[in-house]
């Protein structure tokens, strides 16, 4: 079992930034990939960006050129730094963790960010 910790969410005016971490614990050794899915109300779930074990990165179209995603992996932690944040960028956003072999996904609770404009 994986357990996922986020932290980091919150209140931001329009162009802020925000910095949201992610804690894996428990059975970790077979994580593959990491990374943030966001869901906005009445929206569906969707990619913000994920890391792989070799770094590889993939990121949604809607946050290319502000969003970078990052890892610790001494921490077990995943990091997603949010720069230039827009009112749509409201959502709670969820930490994934994938062992891709196995086919088990894991999700955290899930830590809302808002942006005002």
């Amino acid at each position: 079992q994986v357990q996922l910790v986020e932290s980091g969410g919150g209140l931001v005016q329009f162009g802020g930034s925000l910095r949201l971490s992610c804690a894996a614990s428990g059975i970790i050794y077979s994580i593959n990939r990491m990374g943030w899915y966001r869901q906005a109300p009445g929206n569906q779930r969707e990619l913000v960006a994920t890391i792989d074990n070799g770094g590889g990165t993939t990121y949604g179209d809607s946050v290319k050129g502000r969003f970078t995603i990052s890892r610790d992996n001494v921490k077990n932690t995943v990091y997603l730094q949010m720069n230039s944040l827009k009112p749509e960028d409201t959502a709670v956003y969820y930490c994934y963790a994938g062992k891709l072999l196995s086919g088990h996904d894991y999700w955290g609770q899930g830590t809302q960010v808002t942006v005002s404009s």
